[in-house]
């Protein structure tokens, strides 16, 4: 069975110990513990070695969405030691200033395309040039990301094509107009079957589905995202 599971900033924004609580009765296989911003990770990695995670089959961690080349030192560091313990390392491509730093995490690193907003990984052609420049990567593919460029979804099919090989994690949300995760729509649901037969059954599903302020609910997340990851009838993109 796929593994699938949130993202702890989904459930409960800056706020990891409580995200956990809020998904333990629902023992899912899947968890990726989020410090998108820069200040939330000296307290995580600090935390780490007290969480209990052990229900779950596969952890990632999403590095910091922005910060300045004077940090990257510092982020990287203070991602080694969770690196370490086998979590794959989510990064956005933008955030990369000095290649031989994120080289060290060699396959556990794993570079996510990006949003409109975002100047590189954004395309099948970007995308690959990335993974020349690291060519142990593996990849993490946002549906929401990729729909929001080109909602044809034909970018979107053109880069699982190319970098199925490397997928390791699958982010699904809705992203809208502002870039913001939201639940699942009808829409984002269509988009993602499209695709769906492109992402084999063992790579791990993180809901990035923002219903921290109850815009939605686990429960229903979860369904929505069984039905995105059922294939279309028709496979024509």
């Amino acid at each position: 069975m796929r593994p699938i599971g949130f993202s702890t900033g989904a459930i409960a924004k800056g706020d990891f110990r409580r995200a956990l609580e809020l998904l333990a009765p629902f023992r899912l296989a899947a968890i990726e513990l989020s410090a998108l911003r820069l200040h939330e990770l000296p307290t995580l990695a600090e935390a780490a070695d007290d969480l209990d995670l052990a229900p779950y089959r596969y952890i990632s961690l999403h590095a910091p969405s922005h910060f300045e080349a004077a940090d990257e030192r510092r982020v990287v560091s203070l991602l080694t030691p969770l690196a370490d313990r086998g979590w794959p390392i989510v990064v956005h491509p933008d955030v990369i200033f000095t290649d031989g730093l994120w080289r060290e995490f060699e396959n556990r690193l794993l570079i996510e395309n990006s949003d409109k907003r975002k100047s590189v990984g954004r395309t099948a052609e970007d995308m690959e040039s990335l993974f020349n420049r690291f060519p142990k990567a593996r990849f993490c593919f946002d549906v929401g990301h990729a729909r929001q460029v080109d909602p044809t979804m034909n970018e979107a099919y053109l880069i699982l094509q190319q970098s199925q090989s490397r997928l390791g994690q699958l982010h699904i949300s809705e992203v809208n107009f502002f870039s913001r995760h939201d639940p699942l729509s009808v829409a984002a649901i269509e988009a993602s079957r499209r695709i769906a037969r492109l992402v084999p059954e063992q790579v791990p599903v993180i809901l990035e589905t923002l219903i921290d302020q109850g815009q939605s609910t686990i429960v229903a997340e979860l369904n929505r995202a069984a039905e995105a990851l059922t294939p279309a009838l028709s496979l024509a993109v």
